[in-house]
């Protein structure tokens, strides 16, 4: 694995890691031209592969997972004594790297999300970075892979002459494409869940209080309760009790072996 930092939490392997690490592996990656993928999970993302081992396994084959809720930084410290004073959040973690990418002339590619979107987002990282090179912009389909789909978006982002995908299609969509979009492409991919909307002015920050709080799902409630409302009160209590068993050793969450086999069929 790239950083050589992943630690068991709940059976997700995930990097006690920081941002600059982090941002280094995709620059790195980037460079060499070989692919990596990351992630950047919170509670919701961590429970999604407690509670499905296939993507369990699918998840411990990425090269880096971060921290990116409070929560599972916290776990990283309490079960493996990481000593990590914060997390690595996605759409921060994407400011960084876009930073690092148009100082250095690499390209980058959009995959996912809408077009109104998109037509937003565009704009937004011109202003913030007027050096960067947006390679290509492709809109989720939101519907299933179609027969030599998966390599004909492969072509069009190797066309295009990006270095790196964002890819913004929701936790897991997002998982799941860029472990199967990895195979096909000589460079890294990022889920970055809801860094699309955050830098496209569509949803707001939390105040940092309650970033350092560890309740940025109370106020991602508050924004969105018809849709989110199973998610926190159902998976976080969830979430905390595993991590206790966990730690008492009354669960031994037993990491599944990194998948390795090709998905013939997955959400774009």
């Amino acid at each position: 694995m790239t950083t050589g930092t992943k630690r068991n939490v709940l059976g997700v392997l995930v990097d006690a890691t920081d941002y600059a690490r982090a941002t280094e592996a995709v620059v790195t990656a980037a460079h060499e031209r070989r692919p990596l993928a990351l992630t950047a999970l919170a509670v919701h993302g961590v429970m999604t592969g407690v509670l499905d081992r296939a993507h369990n396994a699918r998840l411990n084959s990425f090269d880096v997972v971060t921290p990116d809720g409070q929560p599972v930084r916290w776990a990283l410290n309490l079960l493996h004594g990481a000593g990590l004073t914060d997390r690595v959040y996605g759409p921060e973690l994407t400011l960084r790297v876009l930073a690092r990418f148009a100082d250095e002339g690499l390209p980058v590619y959009l995959y996912g999300s809408t077009e109104e979107t998109l037509s937003r987002l565009v704009p937004a990282l011109e202003r913030k970075f007027p050096a960067l090179k947006i390679a290509g912009v492709e809109a989720s389909k939101f519907r299933s892979l179609q027969p030599g789909e998966d390599a004909e978006i492969a072509d069009r982002i190797k066309a295009s002459g990006a270095r790196l995908v964002l890819v913004g299609l929701g936790c897991p969509r997002q998982e799941i494409f860029t472990y199967a979009m990895r195979p096909l492409l000589d460079m890294p991919l990022m889920a970055v869940g809801a860094a699309f909307d955050y830098h496209a002015g569509l949803l707001r920050n939390p105040p940092p209080w309650m970033q350092r709080a560890g309740l940025e799902w109370f106020w991602r409630l508050g924004l969105e309760p018809k849709r989110l409302w199973r998610r926190y009160v159902i998976l976080n209590p969830a979430y905390l009790a595993r991590l206790a068993a966990q730690k008492t050793g009354v669960w031994k969450a037993a990491p599944p072996p990194p998948a390795t086999e090709r998905l013939t069929t997955f959400d774009v």
